[in-house]
């Protein structure tokens, strides 16, 4: 990558506020310190104006002082869900386009994060271009097909993940409904999504 697109990726600051708009706040809410970093330069050098948060507590503080914008929301987070931070956004702000990022990607929660106002879901690790292109989506444009369809063990996963979801989270409720063992739920909960 040369110096110029480093600076300027999108070929000039005209290009570039056209896709931002005016308004270049962007709040990214992630708990994986060295990823927040970087991905935080990587958006202020595409026209951004950025404040991170490394906690629900701090996206939710930063989200009622200055509602931004843009947003990039990490899920899971050490003191708890992103989803909260995405909350707090909207009832401040409901034109904010938010992407929601995670490493422990699920349709189930895509959906919830959907529902309560998300523009995107990326899995991590999501590249800054991604994020990019995903925060200046404009409404219509669609996503690109994935070029390889799940895994048979990621379909089950995802399945398990909804009916969780479905039932608030409560492990024996979900092992009931599935037929399956509390302890053998619980083990495959623990893991991360097969590929």
């Amino acid at each position: 990558m040369t110096d110029k697109e480093l600076t300027d990726p999108h070929g000039g600051a005209k290009d570039v506020a056209d896709h931002i708009g005016p308004d270049a706040t962007l709040l990214i809410v992630d708990d994986d310190g060295p990823f927040l970093r970087r991905l935080a330069r990587a958006m202020e050098t595409r026209g951004f104006m950025v404040e991170t948060a490394e906690s629900v507590a701090e996206g939710v503080a930063k989200s009622k002082a200055t509602p931004p914008k843009y947003a990039v929301v990490d899920l899971r987070l050490g003191d708890g869900n992103g989803l909260d931070v995405i909350e707090a956004i909207r009832q401040r702000r409901d034109d904010t386009h938010i992407v929601v990022l995670t490493g422990y990607g699920n349709i189930a929660t895509a959906v919830t994060a959907v529902k309560l106002g998300a523009l995107d879901y990326l899995a991590k690790p999501a590249d800054a271009d991604d994020v990019y292109a995903a925060l200046t989506q404009r409404p219509g444009e669609k996503a690109e097909v994935p070029e390889n369809p799940m895994s048979a063990d990621r379909v089950r996963w995802e399945h398990i993940q909804r009916v969780y979801e479905m039932c608030e989270r409560n492990v024996s409720e979900t092992a009931r409904r599935l037929n399956m063992h509390r302890r053998t739920l619980q083990r495959i909960l623990a893991k991360r999504a097969p590929k």
